[in-house]
């Protein structure tokens, strides 16, 4: 961070607009000249290797490379004296929902804010170093450190699987299965070169940070630190998963709520899939004489990276057949308006079949009727429910895409 905060300073000088008579720079000069996308200031800053490399944003447009010039970033690192005094982060030691960095009751759009937010946990995973103070790099005011810390690592110790059980790694390709323990957010940094963009499906169980778990980072941070390490290791999941593809993250109770706020944040809310809700136990044993509510369960939330593009592969699992289907479409062929039902029960004889045939011969044909839900449903739902109770002799049907 000297380096570059040393350098920046040197080359900003060699414009006179922004010094004073003593070559001393002005801050409020050159954040005006910023917000106005000055071209001789962005000249300068393209000039110099560093400030062109962490000052400005690199798009691929067609057969071109564009560079884009996060003024935001360039401001605060400027102005970081302010509004850093003695300090790694930007955000109060609260927790909270914020827009454009004040603190908020009611907005539509906030996101939520923690100590720590802006900065990259460097996160030991030996017993070792978590007895140590936590590392903590600013996302702005330490860019060399936090280059240093992502830079591809040499990955010694994993596994290697298949069908047959574990092997001796002699050689690895695309299709290997592999085991690889360390410093997973390292870990993640060192494969992102290779698989970036190119993951299907991201499963993570991370600490559920409940106190007995194995996270053991700063006692007085705790609850900040643990979002930090989620936020740093969720932003670099999603640069590795493909454009349709999913990320399951499982948590308790302990951490849900943030965790929700924080993968909409980097995810975005419109790509929430849903959330699944897990059986752990049952209040049995020692649970059963428990004073206070028995928590039972864990949840798996999911996310899409672009769900426009995400499609769900239907899963079935085998159950017993459910009586409460026991009408046959006896004209399955016809439009669904002339269809004729009768009970399952006569077709059975008729065909001198048993149901577990007639399940595999026409499963399409047989049905149950029942009452929606009507709060449980869409509007198309409704208002065909409405629709139908002012024409009940007649059959109305709702098309599903994709079924």
């Amino acid at each position: 961070m000297q380096n570059l905060t040393k350098e920046l300073k040197s080359l900003l000088q060699k414009d006179k607009r922004i010094c004073d008579a003593n070559s001393k720079l002005l801050k409020n000069k050159i954040t005006e000249l910023t917000l106005k996308h000055d071209q001789p200031l962005i000249n300068l800053l393209l000039s110099d290797k560093k400030a062109k490399e962490h000052f400005f944003i690199e798009k691929k447009s067609k057969d071109q490379n564009i560079l884009i010039f996060d003024k935001d970033k360039f401001i605060k690192f400027v102005n970081n004296k302010e509004w850093l005094p003695n300090s790694f982060t930007s955000f109060k030691n609260k927790i909270g929902l914020i827009s454009d960095n004040e603190y908020l009751k009611e907005k539509k759009d906030v996101v939520l804010a923690w100590a720590y937010k802006d900065c990259v946990l460097e996160g030991g995973q030996d017993k070792e170093d978590q007895k140590r103070n936590e590392i903590f790099y600013n996302e702005i005011l330490a860019p060399n450190e936090i280059d240093r810390l992502f830079e591809p690592k040499v990955l010694t110790n994993f596994k290697k699987y298949d069908s047959d059980g574990e092997h001796k790694v002699e050689n690895i390709n695309n299709n290997d299965n592999l085991i690889i323990k360390g410093n997973n957010l390292l870990a993640l940094h060192s494969l992102k070169q290779k698989y970036r963009g190119k993951i299907k499906l991201i499963y993570i169980d991370p600490p559920y940070n409940t106190g007995n778990d194995s996270f053991h980072y700063n006692d007085k941070f705790n609850h900040s630190t643990w979002l930090t390490f989620m936020k740093n290791r969720l932003e670099v999941a999603k640069e590795l998963l493909k454009d349709d593809g999913v990320i399951f993250v499982q948590i308790d109770n302990s951490e849900i709520g943030y965790l929700s706020i924080l993968l909409n944040e980097i995810f975005e809310r419109n790509n929430f899939i849903f959330m699944a809700t897990v059986e752990r136990g049952a209040a049995t044993g020692h649970k059963a004489i428990n004073p206070t509510p028995v928590n039972v369960s864990e949840y798996i939330l999911s996310y899409a990276k672009n769900k426009s593009q995400w499609k769900y592969k239907p899963q079935y699992k085998r159950r017993d057949y459910d009586s409460a289907y026991n009408l046959y479409i006896e004209n399955f062929e016809k439009a669904y308006h002339n269809w004729i039902f009768r009970p399952i029960s006569e077709i059975l004889k008729e065909k001198k079949i048993k149901m577990e045939q007639a399940i595999k011969t026409f499963p399409e044909r047989i049905v149950r009727f029942a009452e929606p839900n009507y709060e449980g449903v869409g509007k198309e739902t409704r208002k065909l429910i409405d629709l139908s109770k002012t024409e009940d002799e007649k059959i109305f049907c709702q098309k599903r895409n994709n079924f």
